[in-house]
């Protein structure tokens, strides 16, 4: 025990830890001001400080619009639609393509592996992409954005490294039990490879609910657009006109900076409560691999 606390008070470490710290601080606190500004009184937003991580006045009004707001749960609505769905078409593309292209017997796989490294490397235009979705009439429907970009290539290597180390006495055993390649996917390496896996489809959530882009693109009407886009709409343009349904609400005694932090909050919070359930996979995965026989 006091060889373990003279090892974490080394300066080495100390000094390691400090930057940590200040590193986990540049990223905590402007999340916390946000979040403050957000709870504090109208009144008192313009009179604090970046740095400031506390309310000045407890004050709910700005989730009250937000949540009054039925764009916003549309929005909201879509969004969780489209990462939940989404993800979830990314992870079967993406584990049967790495299961296929890990076969020593597949036809045409150096083929396969120059085509898809050409394609991750040239990506399309915006325009050639846009028609592509009008060609299939997929233009203002969801499942544009959720069938956009199914399969990342990076993340099939990814998964191919992990892939390849699956024990062949499994396959093996698995084939003689007449099992096919299906059922080898989803009964073998699913379950062995569990870690990476999760780790790939939190990338693809991350990404599917940051995305605004395309979605501003693909998507026009009301009734279907997300978070991502409303947010910057109204946080980075400016556009107040979502707000129009709320004629009971005085807008004037209300500070837009204030609401403008809480329509972040909002935004950014579902997708902060992914990363506890995903991390605790990811830690397991990382001690176990770390046992050495």
């Amino acid at each position: 025990m006091k060889k373990k606390m003279r090892q974490f008070f080394r300066p080495s470490n100390i000094i390691l830890s400090l930057i940590m710290l200040l590193i986990a601080l540049t990223m905590l606190v402007p999340i916390l001001n946000l979040l403050a500004k957000s709870l504090s009184d109208p009144q008192a937003v313009s009179g604090m400080k970046g740095y400031q991580i506390w309310p000045s006045g407890l004050n709910l009004i700005n989730y009250e619009i937000i949540f009054n707001n039925q764009v916003v749960w549309t929005a909201l609505k879509n969004s969780v639609f489209i990462t939940v769905v989404g993800t979830g078409v990314n992870i079967l593309m993406t584990t049967s393509l790495a299961y296929a292209l890990t076969r020593p017997n597949l036809v045409g796989k150096k083929a396969i592996m120059i085509f898809l490294i050409i394609m991750m490397i040239f990506e399309p235009g915006i325009i050639q992409e846009y028609f592509v979705v009008k060609d299939l009439h997929l233009l203002d429907s969801l499942w544009s954005m959720v069938l956009y970009r199914s399969v990342s290539v990076y993340n099939v290597i990814l998964l191919m490294r992990f892939f390849q180390e699956t024990p062949e006495v499994l396959l093996e055993a698995a084939k003689i039990d007449g099992a096919g390649h299906m059922r080898i996917l989803f009964s073998i390496f699913l379950p062995l490879n569990k870690v990476p896996i999760m780790t790939v489809g939190m990338f693809y959530a991350v990404y599917r609910w940051n995305e605004f882009f395309h979605s501003s693109i693909f998507l026009s009407s009301r009734s279907n657009t997300v978070l991502q886009v409303f947010l910057r709409q109204f946080v980075v343009e400016g556009d107040t006109t979502a707000l129009s349904a709320l004629g009971s609400i005085d807008l004037s005694a209300i500070s837009m900076s204030a609401l403008r932090a809480a329509t972040i909050i909002v935004t950014i919070v579902p997708i902060l409560v992914l990363y506890p359930f995903i991390l605790k996979y990811y830690t397991s995965g990382v001690l176990t691999g770390g046992v050495k026989e």
